[in-house]
């Protein structure tokens, strides 16, 4: 996992954020918040978030998903770039690192943009289809245990619409997927994951350099 695109050496990153980066105080404190968490590199990268901010406004998203939320930097950087009857199903178990995500979105005025669901993401994306939700998402964005991403991605693929996007994140898993040598459960999740979106026929594919690698999925 890494939290800054990986595949760019320091100085190219940096002169990437100064010249590309249009950050907050409250994204730039968020990311403060959670520098002092053992889990901090599960975060994703300021250039990911504002890259998919900039995807949510291309498609004029209104509905979208979040599968694992962590301390909501993701799903704030969405909420901020929708409109004001935009709104995101959060998916996670975590109280400790969400209430964390729902004190910055209260601090940035997009809370009631958000619905938090704290359940295993599997039962609240069944729950969503069953209540008749299946194609009715513009969004999606993975990025929570890996063993469950082809469960996650099926799941979301129903939800959205014929248009809409899934974003997964850790796809290129710093490089590891590459290494043959790496028989780790979550690298060969991953690679068995990435193979299967490269043979759907259901959805146009790129699979992206940004942060810890980036698929996108556009749902035929």
């Amino acid at each position: 996992m890494s939290s800054k695109t990986f595949t760019l050496p320091h100085a190219l990153y940096q002169y990437l954020l100064a010249n590309s980066l249009r950050d907050s105080d409250l994204l730039r404190e968020l990311r403060d918040v959670t520098l002092s968490d053992p889990m901090a590199r599960m975060q994703i990268s300021p250039e990911q978030g504002q890259f998919m901010a900039l995807l949510v406004q291309l498609m004029g998203a209104r509905r979208c998903l979040e599968v694992g939320v962590f301390t909501g930097y993701s799903s704030l950087s969405v909420a901020q770039a929708l409109p004001a009857d935009g709104r995101i199903v959060a998916c996670d178990i975590s109280e400790e690192w969400t209430a964390i995500a729902r004190r910055f979105w209260q601090k940035a005025g997009v809370a009631h943009k958000i619905e938090l669901r704290l359940a295993p993401a599997l039962e609240t994306l069944d729950k969503l289809i069953a209540d008749n939700q299946a194609g009715t998402f513009d969004f999606a964005f993975i990025d929570a245990d890996k063993e469950n991403y082809a469960n996650y991605y099926e799941r979301c693929l129903m939800l959205v619409r014929s248009g809409g996007l899934i974003a997964v994140d850790n796809t290129l898993w710093s490089g590891r997927v590459a290494d043959p040598e790496n028989r780790e459960s979550d690298t060969q999740h991953i690679r068995e994951f990435n193979t299967r979106l490269h043979r759907d026929k259901r959805i146009s594919l790129s699979l992206l350099p940004v942060g810890d690698g980036l698929t996108l999925a556009l749902k035929i």
